[in-house]
């Protein structure tokens, strides 16, 4: 069975980044043949350090990857071909599935959304209006009436292994260029776009009553802590320090590295999609922001969300959590009160993010659900 996936780079790497997982998990777990076509490729360089740039065609872990250009011949398409996050398709590619025998399947697959309504648009058909192709919605999901969530089939056991390792997390450190932390002190990843209410953070944490040891990869925020700290030098490796707060400036992580870099935190603070669900499988508290729409129409999904994952948490603390990923998505206005207060539950919290990490792994992964979803209606229309 052979796999195009489709997809454009907007503005971050979240597209990409997970387009790439699928695209993976579906060559190296499922043996299909996978092509991924980018406009722009480029940024798999940051995912994948082995990745070559500006090579039109290269193959890693079984995954062909293709430059996505205006004149790139589209005239040999898989079984499958899927729209990732509404990228559309190139007209020559959707004219040359009509001529295929069988015709191939075309998957549109959906951004991440917990809003009740995904449970009713997902796997619904979707007529092309002009071509006679088959076409259907799918959606990831937090619940078994959705399409799952990316999740390898190894992953629990890299988890289990590295927390398991007396020396995985201080060598994890030392590979960065920084000491380990000391084991007092409380360590937080901190990851996002810009324009987050960053300095009320930094003031809760220089103000506290514990070490705080912040791990920044390279994003629209590094910029903004620089300022906090009152200095340009926003290079990886840096190491800035203010009351009992230290900011360590961390390079940009390959995606199995990052995965690390989640376990070996206390508190992650992710953004957008790809980082939301790697924070799901580290089982660790963590704070979303979610990527920003016009009218405000973001926070409905994020509430969504917070209905889910916060439904067995007492209120007192599932009020504090609410509101403290409200005031990192908006304004930051208690955003100090409601940090300080969740701190003292970390424990707590952290039991929690590994119950609800034990829920979601008992549902099917999102490939694994794509691709039994696929072979069916494949063998339907032999």
């Amino acid at each position: 069975m052979r796999y195009d996936i489709f997809c454009r780079v907007i503005d971050n790497l979240g597209d990409a980044a997970v387009c790439w997982r699928l695209a993976r998990q579906l060559a190296v777990e499922k043996g299909f043949f996978v092509r991924l076509w980018l406009d722009q490729p480029g940024v798999l360089a940051s995912l994948r350090p082995d990745y070559v740039r500006d090579v039109p065609c290269q193959i890693l872990e079984g995954v062909e990857i293709r430059h996505w250009t205006s004149d790139a011949m589209f005239d040999d398409p898989g079984d499958i071909v899927i729209e990732g996050f509404g990228c559309g398709l190139p007209e020559p590619q959707a004219l040359s599935m009509t001529r295929r025998s069988p015709q191939s399947l075309w998957i549109v697959l959906e951004y991440l959304s917990a809003e009740p309504w995904v449970e009713r648009h997902h796997l619904l058909p979707s007529p092309h209006p002009t071509l006679p192709l088959r076409r259907f919605f799918f959606f990831p999901g937090f619940s078994p009436l959705t399409g799952g969530l990316l999740r390898e089939a190894d992953l629990a056991g890299r988890r289990s292994a590295f927390s398991g390792s007396a020396g995985a997390s201080a060598a994890f450190w030392r590979d960065l260029g920084f000491p380990p932390p000391a084991r007092a002190a409380r360590t937080v990843s901190l990851f996002s776009y810009k324009n987050v209410p960053v300095d009320a953070f930094l003031d809760a944490c220089c103000n506290g009553e514990q070490e705080v040891v912040l791990a920044i990869p390279p994003s629209p925020l590094r910029n903004q802590v620089c300022r906090y700290f009152g200095t340009d030098a926003g290079v990886d490796g840096a190491t800035l320090r203010r009351g009992l707060l230290e900011a360590r400036l961390i390079p940009f992580l390959a995606q199995p590295r990052y995965d690390e870099l989640l376990w070996n935190c206390d508190w992650n603070f992710v953004r957008g999609e790809d980082s939301f669900v790697r924070a799901q499988w580290a089982c660790a508290p963590f704070v979303w922001q979610i990527y920003p729409q016009d009218g405000e129409a973001h926070l409905a999904k994020l509430d969504a969300f917070l209905s889910y994952y916060l439904d067995a948490v007492d209120p007192a603390t599932a009020e504090a959590w609410t509101g403290l990923w409200r005031a990192w998505n908006g304004s930051g206005q208690l955003l100090g009160e409601y940090w300080n207060r969740l701190q003292s539950q970390t424990p707590g919290l952290r039991a929690h993010a590994q119950r609800w990490e034990r829920h979601l792994a008992q549902m099917p992964d999102l490939a694994t659900n794509l691709a039994i979803f696929c072979s069916e209606r494949l063998k339907s229309s032999a």
